[in-house]
């Protein structure tokens, strides 16, 4: 006797994800910037690297830009993006000594 084999058919959902305007992301994902601030305890090759191993989407050359920019002026925006991936570059900064605030995009 022969198993006949059965295969379901699977339906293909043909929906589409609507596109979202700029303005609807922002009021669903607000942007908050990531903010290092200067200090002179830590060496300029660790801020660089805490840079770089915490923020994935930083080159070395942006994460060298953002150094100075902070050693200059005091703070330098590192990155802006959703808060909960702002609270975690945050965390991930921080955890390398260094110190590092977020705060709304206006």
């Amino acid at each position: 006797m022969a198993i006949k084999a059965i295969s379901p058919v699977l339906e293909t959902d043909t929906k589409t994800i609507p596109d979202i305007d700029k303005d609807t992301l922002r009021k669903l994902c607000p942007p908050y910037k990531v903010i290092l601030h200067n200090d002179d305890h830590n060496p300029m090759d660790l801020v660089v690297l805490a840079l770089v191993k915490s923020v994935p989407s930083l080159s070395e050359n942006d994460a060298v830009d953002i150094m100075y920019t902070a050693h200059s002026e005091g703070s330098a925006i590192v990155i802006t993006c959703p808060q909960e991936a702002a609270e975690f570059y945050q965390e991930r900064i921080m955890s390398f000594g260094l110190t590092c605030t977020i705060e709304p995009d206006e």
